[in-house]
């Protein structure tokens, strides 16, 4: 049987920067699998913007060489902040073509113990032994659906991260549940395919980031106040983010404050670049959605106001719960070893889970080290961690034994 000393699964921009630093180890056999940028490019609508800034938006390389600059040098893309999601993922696929050329794009379909550490299977019938297995599979599976919607005919009431086009809806009254970036981004790309749209949201108000009283502060307070108040990572707000950049110290705080940062962090927010693009959406808050029911072809929709909407679909910008049993390629007693809160395994240093040799990047870590760990820029430290846990080193190294 083959075997290698790391198999990683998912190719997205963790798993890419993870084969990216493990491959400067001389010696380190490690081979990834999945298909690349493949959330980005199915689960997010054309026409999408990211929300990060520059620095936060570039995939982990340890050489400095794999830059949104040394990108556009190459291919001769241009653009500016905020960054396009399609040369995002032009991006990312760019940064495959130079870190990990050789990306196996068979999915695996089945992980269990071996003697030798792992046993991974392939869908057309391989296997593969590892000492190591690093899952950066995305979050994809864990989006969530309100109960109030089990009712409902999926091709009614979608998540919105199972679209890429919203012209279908031309001519047709929609629903946009929620108030975080993906809920508004949405109904703006739907108001501007021609929907009809309207949003609720359970928030008292809608909290807009970047508006123009900081923007304004931080003009006077200078680059180097800026600095010292804002990490280059662009998680959390003034002060919290230099804490949340250093997920070492996040994750040695008391669970009750590392909770609170985290929500304060990750609330439900809205690019300042969206409220022109809102100004005709009527938006509706302190409003929640308290049930669902089928009307002929259409949704009935009944509002803690009391108000009933009769509407063609409804749009759940309701966000992702993580919960790593929906890893339906782990195998049962493997995932019964994975100790576990609330969904989330719980992890170590290197991001390794209670299972000897298992590790989980991106946002199955954010309830160990923090709400970094679920944007782009948290790349940087799961790879060095990852890096330094197998080999003891921060940085490439001469050949591991």
């Amino acid at each position: 049987m083959t075997t290698c000393d790391v198999v990683i699964i998912g190719a997205g921009p963790y798993g890419l920067s993870a084969a990216r630093h493990l491959r400067t180890v001389k010696g380190l056999e490690v081979r990834v699998f999945g298909d690349p940028m493949s959330f980005w490019g199915q689960n997010m609508p054309v026409g999408m913007f990211l929300r990060s800034n520059w620095t936060a938006t570039q995939i982990a390389d340890p050489e400095g060489k794999l830059t949104l600059e040394a990108f556009q040098s190459a291919t001769g893309r241009r653009f500016t902040l905020p960054v396009p999601l399609g040369d995002f993922i032009h991006y990312g696929l760019w940064y495959q073509s130079q870190a990990v050329p050789d990306v196996d794009r068979r999915k695996v379909v089945h992980v269990e113990t071996d003697p030798a550490g792992f046993r991974v299977h392939l869908a057309d019938g391989e296997a593969l032994c590892a000492r190591r297995v690093v899952i950066a599979a995305g979050i994809s599976l864990f989006a969530r659906r309100p109960v109030e919607f089990d009712h409902i005919p999926a091709e009614l009431a979608t998540h919105s991260s199972v679209h890429r086009d919203f012209s279908k809806f031309v001519g047709k009254r929609v629903l946009v549940v929620g108030g975080g970036q993906s809920a508004l981004e949405s109904a703006a790309l739907l108001h501007e395919a021609g929907a009809e749209v309207e949003v609720v949201a359970k928030a008292s108000r809608i909290h807009w980031l970047q508006g123009f009283v900081s923007k304004a502060l931080h003009h006077r307070l200078g680059k180097v106040v800026r600095n010292l108040l804002y990490a280059p990572t662009d998680v959390g707000p003034a002060a919290v983010s230099q804490l949340l950049a250093r997920p070492d110290l996040v994750r040695r705080l008391p669970r009750a404050l590392q909770d609170k940062l985290r929500r304060r962090a990750t609330r439900p927010a809205g690019a300042r670049w969206l409220v022109e693009r809102l100004k005709d959406v009527p938006i509706h808050l302190r409003c929640a959605v308290v049930s669902a029911s089928l009307a002929g072809e259409q949704v009935q929709i009944k509002l803690s106001g009391g108000t009933v909407n009769l509407v063609d679909h409804v749009l759940l910008g309701t966000g992702y719960k993580i919960d790593v049993s929906k890893y339906g390629f782990l195998a049962p007693e493997l995932l019964e070893s994975i100790r576990r809160a609330n969904g989330f395994p719980i992890l170590k240093a290197g991001l390794e889970s209670s299972v000897p040799g298992l590790h989980l990047l991106g946002a199955p870590a954010v309830w160990s080290f923090g709400p970094l760990m679920q944007f782009v820029s948290g790349s940087h430290y799961a790879s060095r961690s990852l890096l330094r846990a197998i080999t003891g080193r921060e940085h490439g190294a001469s050949q591991v034994s």
